[in-house]
């Protein structure tokens, strides 16, 4: 069986062993390399490092509809193309297959189409979550499903604790749909549209704390920004990045923080959050024990 294989982040790497394992993938199809660190130099996408390292045929065009990529998409004769991760696939490509496309997607399909759907789960508040596999159509996310994974959100997990749960279940989906798909004995559900809801890309703007919310709230929107892009804060003139954080009774003005030899305490609309893990600009993250051991600032004050 012919298989190519489209992703981009490490979250796709599990996968892409796996799959590779079992039945030879023949080609890899990535994002170009980017240039990164402060030497801005050009990096491999983590997919094409893999590639590399399994000698797999990689692909990296700079646009899905050049037709010189898609004429090479049509010689390997792609018999399924898996895509975990990565871009939106024009009709050109994607109907290559001769049996189908198909993506893994990071929700329970409808809920949670677009970029970010680990992110949004969380930072809503949902208790469960999972893994979707779909076939590919025009409209993103809008496929009909194939198969799904549910797993239980755990109330003290972040994003990325659920992102590498997800990851380790990405493999073991994306070889059941390609056994299903290949035995062409197989039904689809439709997705029922009036469920779906949007899981937009994140932007460093986006995550701000708006402290005048419940401490839930709160203290979902720092699980689901966790490590990255992280929730932020302004507190004493710098950026306080907070990554864990957890329910407080103590009480306090609204927006007021208030530290003391344990704690580092923040007001929200209802009552208040002890910061666990934050990180100061220059600085390290570190657990609020460490943070306090050195802290000699105000006592009191407002955030934001």
């Amino acid at each position: 069986m012919n298989i190519i294989f489209m992703g981009t982040p490490d979250f796709a790497v599990p996968a892409l062993e796996e799959i590779h394992k079992k039945y030879t993938v023949k080609a890899v199809v990535t994002q170009p390399d980017k240039p990164k660190g402060r030497g801005r130099k050009l990096a491999p996408p983590p997919i094409k490092e893999k590639a590399i390292e399994l000698n797999i045929p990689v692909l990296q065009p700079e646009k899905m509809k050049d037709p010189d990529f898609i004429q090479q998409i049509k010689d390997l004769k792609p018999d399924i193309i898996c895509v975990i991760a990565f871009r939106i696939l024009p009709a050109e490509v994607y109907e290559v297959a001769s049996i189908a496309s198909f993506n893994i997607h990071g929700s329970l399909l409808p809920k949670y189409r677009g970029a970010a759907p680990i992110n949004w789960a969380i930072i809503n508040g949902d208790t469960r979550t999972g893994l979707t596999s779909f076939v590919l159509q025009k409209e993103v996310d809008t496929g009909e499903i194939l198969l799904k994974r549910e797993v239980d959100i755990n109330d003290d997990e972040t994003f990325g604790d659920m992102y590498y749960r997800l990851q380790k279940l990405a493999p073991e989906l994306s070889i059941e749909t390609i056994e299903l798909l290949a035995s062409k004995k197989y039904k689809t559900e439709k997705q029922d549209a009036s469920l779906a809801c949007p899981a937009p890309k994140i932007f460093k703007k986006d995550c701000e704390i708006d402290w005048s919310k419940s401490t839930v709230d709160v203290r979902n929107f720092i699980r689901g920004m966790s490590p990255m892009p992280c929730a932020w804060t302004k507190f004493n003139g710098d950026i306080l990045k907070i990554f864990r954080a957890e329910l407080s009774d103590k009480k306090l003005p609204a927006n007021h923080y208030q530290i003391d030899d344990n704690s580092f305490t923040i007001a929200c609309a209802d009552k208040s959050i002890s910061l666990t893990e934050i990180q100061l600009p220059g600085k390290k993250a570190v657990k609020i024990a460490d943070f306090l051991r050195g802290y000699r600032g105000e006592k009191e004050g407002v955030v934001g």
